[in-house]
């Protein structure tokens, strides 16, 4: 048996050239910043999702947070789910708004309508959804028509989510404006960076503003808001726009090995994929599996990976917000759902290239481990 990994970072020998010589000219002439690879990048980013807008910026959590500023969420009450990462709920807080948790439901672990509807007060202002696992909901047009009925702003964190879509819509587009994240283990990434998105023009000239300490324009210095350094250099808006080239083939083959975890996975007892639902495309940037109540996970990652050399992707996610200690002054509330799916799911591992060979393997160790049924007690 070969180690499989739990997620393999594809930059091919020609994208490496390919890059190198953008980094050259960029280092050649000195425009780091704010030059021609980023424009690019947003041009192209903008052309895939079908946006009027992109902005590149140095991460998804300051897209994420630039977008709630732009949208002046300060005082106001923002809903999150509390199965997300914790730049979601963060990045509210750094806006000044407060988020308040929202609980999910199983077949997607993100928002539904109902959820939404749940946790909606006078104060809220804004909800955030998030498409985890890049799987987009198809409560999501509902979501949207909720917000839209209560003058609600609707936010996508879509960090997990390039070239999803749902019903041929893509990810990104639902919203006022979305956040993209292009963290080394996307399904697309410059190293470190983030990309906003939107079709609203005054949400573009503020984040252009916010990304570059808040100046009027990039050749001054005449501050027009409290904004900060989020500016994506011209090197990684060099490694972004080669890998978003691959983008289409990337998630090909996310999908290809998806959907073999899903055949071979079929009777495999203990364990049941999280299929997206009909209609929804997912990336696959991660592929989620609910365990049986009463299998220790923790057990289960430990022996795949000492007795069969299999790591496990990192959930989405172990822990929700309302149980991460820094968020304990917006906790209120019970969260079952969350609780539940977060417990007890894993992430298999899912990659470009990944061999026929190393899926079985997956499944086998799956398949062997279970049978030994590894509980709590185990």
């Amino acid at each position: 048996m070969n180690p499989i990994p739990a997620a393999r970072i594809v930059i091919p020998a020609d994208d490496r050239r390919e890059i190198l010589a953008r980094i050259d000219e960029a280092l050649r002439t000195g425009a780091l910043t704010l030059g021609r690879n980023g424009e690019a990048f947003e041009t192209a980013f903008a052309r895939v999702v079908g946006a009027r807008f992109a902005v590149a910026v140095q991460s998804g959590t300051s897209a994420l947070e630039i977008v709630l500023r732009a949208l002046d969420v300060d005082g106001c009450e923002v809903i999150v789910p509390t199965n997300t990462f914790f730049a979601t709920p963060a990045a509210v807080i750094h806006a000044g708004g407060r988020p308040r948790f929202a609980d999910v439901e199983s077949a997607t672990m993100g928002l539904s309508v109902d959820t939404v509807a749940a946790a909606v007060s006078s104060e809220t202002a804004a909800v955030v959804l998030v498409h985890i696992g890049g799987m987009v909901s198809p409560d999501t047009p509902k979501i949207a028509a909720f917000c839209r009925d209560h003058h609600l702003i609707l936010v996508e964190d879509a960090a997990h989510a390039h070239a999803s879509s749902l019903d041929g819509r893509m990810a990104g587009t639902f919203g006022t404006a979305a956040a993209f994240s292009f963290y080394p283990t996307k399904v697309v990434t410059a190293g470190e960076g983030g990309m906003i998105v939107t079709d609203d023009q005054e949400i573009y000239r503020l984040a252009l503003q916010y990304r570059d300490q808040g100046k009027e324009g990039f050749l001054t210095n005449f501050h027009v808001r409290l904004g900060y350094n989020w500016r994506l250099s011209e090197l990684h808006a060099a490694v972004g726009l080669s890998q978003l080239g691959r983008l289409e083939e990337f998630v090909a083959e996310r999908r290809r090995v998806a959907d073999t975890y899903t055949r071979r996975l079929t009777g495999v007892s203990g364990i049941a994929p999280l299929v997206p639902p009909n209609g929804s495309r997912s990336n696959f940037y991660k592929y989620p599996a609910l365990l049986d109540r009463g299998v220790d996970r923790s057990v289960l990652k430990r022996a795949l990976k000492e007795q069969f050399q299999v790591s496990l992707s990192g959930e989405v996610y172990e822990t929700p917000c309302h149980r991460q200690p820094v968020f304990s002054d917006w906790a209120a509330g019970e969260f079952p759902v969350a609780d539940d799916v977060c417990s007890r799911h894993i992430c298999l591992p899912i990659y470009p290239g990944m061999t026929e060979d190393e899926i079985d393997q997956v499944v086998m160790a799956l398949r062997e481990a279970l049978s030994r049924r590894i509980t709590s007690c185990a």
